[in-house]
């Protein structure tokens, strides 16, 4: 069975940028999201960690993933990074910034107990899910900042177009061999 390197995102105008940059073509669409082309899978599992964990331990169960790469938008409560900048969270990488990440169930309403500069929902279940998977060089969380932790949903095509403005950063982890 071909190895594949799986993205995982929560919403569709998060994966929809990266869908058309990689060509990939609708494979499912109930109850997730799947997307493949080649020897990359990516899957649109919805808010939330208990969708993620569910339907990423899905994708791990039905294919032989070689390397689990998290997609998706983040708040910042540090006003001085700009909107629309790229971090890996989970570890250092050369031309990427690495900054600090908490997941929560809910959209914080302030930050005063927040002690890490990124806030998302789904980035620690998928860690978790597939550290039982892969080894932790496998893995990557790649968080594109959307907001200074502001509760209001961000437009679509505003989410389409942070990531899109990344994808050729994003791209080189997702076709690289390590």
């Amino acid at each position: 069975m071909e190895k594949m390197t799986f993205i995982h995102t929560a919403l569709t105008c998060e994966a929809k940028p990266i869908v058309e940059y990689f060509k990939l073509q609708c494979m499912q669409t109930k109850p997730y999201k799947i997307y493949k082309k080649n020897n990359i899978i990516l899957i649109v599992s919805g808010i939330g960690k208990e969708k993620t964990a569910l339907y990423v331990k899905d994708i791990f169960k039905k294919f032989n993933i070689k390397k689990a790469i998290n997609v998706g938008i983040v708040g910042c409560k540090n006003k001085k990074i700009k909107i629309g900048s790229l971090f890996c969270t989970n570890r250092r990488l050369e031309n990427i910034q690495h900054a600090t990440l908490t997941s929560v169930d809910k959209a914080l309403e302030n930050n005063e107990n927040l002690k890490t500069t990124l806030v998302d929902m789904e980035a620690k279940m998928f860690l978790h899910v597939s550290s039982k998977f892969l080894s932790q060089k496998d893995i990557y969380v790649l968080k594109v900042v959307s907001d200074h932790l502001d509760t209001t949903i961000p437009k679509k095509e505003f989410v389409w177009n942070i990531i899109e403005k990344n994808l050729k950063d994003m791209s080189k982890i997702v076709t690289s061999q390590n």
